[in-house]
């Protein structure tokens, strides 16, 4: 896949500041044991920060397990954390569970799921599911506006004509026509940030590439900050002007999508590249030099000591089992935590279990 001409080098480019903001969340889910047992958690997330900004795409890269969604699912307030800030136009925000907290905060972020067809509920038609959100945040007054603005997003998300859509129902849609709805949907509230989590992985191929181009076209259009979820590097490479990467609740690199893609540092991103199809790499027959997969990302409820990656990975050291690394900068925006290139630059605290959550 060929990268997106809004994804481009902004090194001497004053970025604009964060819309949304999360610093070091971290997220346990407890687990029932036995009776008189140890309590036991799963350690979903420790020690993830996300800057979202206006007009620009974050894509968070890595495979099933890896801690992506939770991370998402936080920024979109179905999940607390368990300790970490989330901040919204530089503010701390207030982790109420109130209705009328949770609604003032969702005006401004929608999350858009992975499946369109379990994301819609099937008892009622695409009209119902455009026109709750409009009139449930003041957008839309009356029958005849309603109708007007469901039509207008139906437009906008490219389902026309809009009129033979309104009254059909999520199950005579195609996939990619009920993920349109479903972007629709997160649109009617007027966000700020859209979170997307694998918003292609469940359609066909064939129409991956207009739903991306889609949602870039939003993004440029409307300066919406985006956070991308993928396990697709390639497509965070199209989409994403920054990429993270993450393994088993830690983000081990990141920085500019095309330095992660020409320069990955961190082994576990190598190996991610390694697993992307590459015609060029099958004609020259690099495959030999490959980095090979030791084994397969580990329980997050006894989840290794360290760097998680370390029992994977093939440069290990011992003092990967001791304490996960800092970060290290290695300009242009590109980081990593890897002890390949250094212990980090971050103040010592980086590396405390607090900050790492462990126990």
């Amino acid at each position: 896949m060929s990268t997106s001409p809004s994804v481009e080098n902004q090194t001497n480019v004053e970025l604009p500041a964060p819309v949304l903001e999360a610093v070091h969340l971290r997220k346990e889910f407890p687990v029932r044991g036995k009776m008189f047992g140890p309590s036991l958690a799963v350690h979903a997330v420790e020690d993830a920060t996300v800057a979202l900004r206006p007009g620009r795409a974050t894509a968070l890269v890595g495979e099933s397990g890896s801690g992506k969604t939770t991370v998402a699912r936080m920024l979109a307030r179905i999940y607390n954390p368990t300790s970490g800030t989330i901040k919204f136009r530089g503010e701390p925000i207030a982790l109420s569970k109130s209705t009328s907290a949770l609604r003032a905060y969702r005006r401004h972020v929608q999350l858009i799921f992975q499946d369109p067809f379990s994301s819609l509920n099937p008892v009622h038609n695409i009209r119902y599911h455009l026109a709750r959100p409009l009139q449930i945040f003041g957008h839309a007054r009356g029958e005849r506006e309603v109708t007007e603005q469901v039509l207008a997003l139906l437009r906008r998300v490219s389902l026309s004509p809009a009129e033979q859509f309104i009254e059909k129902y999520p199950h005579q849609l195609s996939g990619g026509q009920r993920q349109r709805v479903a972007i629709a949907r997160a649109l009617a509230v007027q966000p700020e940030v859209l979170l997307a989590d694998e918003p292609v992985s469940m359609l066909d191929v064939s129409i991956r590439l207009d739903i991306l181009n889609l949602l870039l076209r939003l993004k440029d259009e409307e300066k919406l900050a985006f956070l991308f979820i993928t396990h697709d590097i390639a497509s965070a490479r199209y989409f994403a002007e920054d990429t993270l990467v993450m393994y088993a609740g830690q983000t081990v690199e990141g920085g500019p999508s095309d330095e992660i893609i020409q320069e990955p540092k961190h082994p576990y991103t190598q190996l991610l590249l390694s697993a992307a199809p590459d015609p060029d790499r099958i004609q020259s027959g690099a495959g030999s030099k490959e980095l090979t997969a030791r084994g397969e990302i580990p329980s997050l409820i006894t989840p290794p000591t360290g760097c998680r990656f370390h029992p994977r990975c093939p440069h290990a050291m011992p003092v990967c089992k001791e304490r996960f690394p800092g970060r290290t900068n290695l300009g242009n925006g590109h980081w990593t935590n890897c002890y390949l290139y250094g212990a980090g630059d971050e103040s010592p605290e980086a590396n405390t279990p607090a900050a790492q959550g462990a126990d």
